[in-house]
């Protein structure tokens, strides 16, 4: 199932039981981002990035950013996201929203007792959603995927 809206494209959920596993290897030796050092030619063990990346199987589903509101959060237009529905929403979260309709992902803001959606970009506007009947808190991102 892909759903294409305003800014996401929603690309699919993952069903435990149907989804296959794929262990990938993982080196014993860590790699220096800096200078570098001997390669160590020994696997440690067999990595199922499912294991590291979803916690909520059944609860946690991809979805593709669009657009540039969140750069500061390090989500650039294009990567893969994924969020869970099972983490409770809280403030300094990322979150995805529903706000009349339209998807968005934002950070979750309060002050004091309102409540804000707030990009990671200053050339964009934070959303008070606080009195708002047509908000919906859809998940939390807990990942992004992206190409370097």
């Amino acid at each position: 199932m892909t759903l294409r809206t305003n800014g996401l494209e929603i690309l699919g959920t993952i069903d435990p039981d149907a989804a296959p596993k794929m262990k990938l290897p993982l080196w014993l030796a860590g790699v220096q981002a800096g200078f570098p050092s001997p390669a160590d030619d020994f696997i440690d063990k067999r990595l199922d990035l499912n294991e590291h990346l979803i916690s909520h199987p059944a609860a946690t589903f991809f979805v593709r950013a669009v657009g540039d509101s969140m750069l500061g959060a390090g989500i650039h237009d294009g990567d893969l996201l994924i969020v869970d529905r099972a983490i409770e929403p809280c403030a300094g979260k990322v979150v995805m929203a529903a706000i009349g309709g339209e998807l968005t992902v934002k950070r979750l803001e309060r002050k004091g007792e309102r409540l804000f959606l707030a990009p990671a970009n200053p050339d964009y506007p934070s959303f008070d959603v606080t009195s708002r009947e047509d908000f919906e808190i859809w998940g939390v991102v807990t990942h992004v995927i992206h190409k370097v």
